[in-house]
């Protein structure tokens, strides 16, 4: 059992009630489910006991890989320039046409958002311009876009 699985947790509690003999409705009201759910539950419980109420884990595998995902950062380190635009902003509507472009594979612009935050990358707000002065603190914040999004 995973301990961050809410859903779980209740489906365990769920079968230790069945083990007890408590019936369906009684566990439903309990834990603040349906009683079809505890009807479910129970059915799963009889055919494969605790293990049968396990989380199947997540509905879909993700669109990319783990190798996948590496060779993306891999082309985004490269930077915008590389991929045809004139200027440095990093956006996810840019890292969402490298995804289609080097893998062929169509995502919407939350689904990139959302890729990019399981891995750990946020959003960074661009600074304005900076005067020549400031050329290296210019360039040292366009690569933590570039890494950070």
């Amino acid at each position: 059992m995973t301990r961050g699985d809410p859903c779980e947790r209740i489906r365990y509690e769920a079968g230790e009630r069945f083990a007890r003999g408590e019936k369906n409705a009684a566990s439903a009201k309990d834990l603040r489910v349906r009683e079809r759910s505890a009807e479910r539950w129970r059915r799963a419980w009889r055919q494969g006991g605790m293990d049968a109420l396990a989380s199947a884990g997540p509905p879909k595998l993700p669109k990319l890989s783990d190798g996948q995902y590496a060779e993306l950062e891999k082309e985004l380190a490269l930077g915008p320039a590389k991929h045809g635009w004139e200027d440095q902003r990093c956006t996810v509507a840019r890292i969402r046409a490298v995804i289609a472009w080097k893998f062929q594979v169509d995502f919407s612009m939350a689904a990139v958002w959302r890729l990019l935050h399981r891995h750990e990358w946020s959003w960074q707000p661009v600074s304005r311009v900076a005067s020549p002065r400031h050329s290296l603190n210019l360039l040292m914040a366009r690569s933590t876009v570039l890494r950070s999004l």
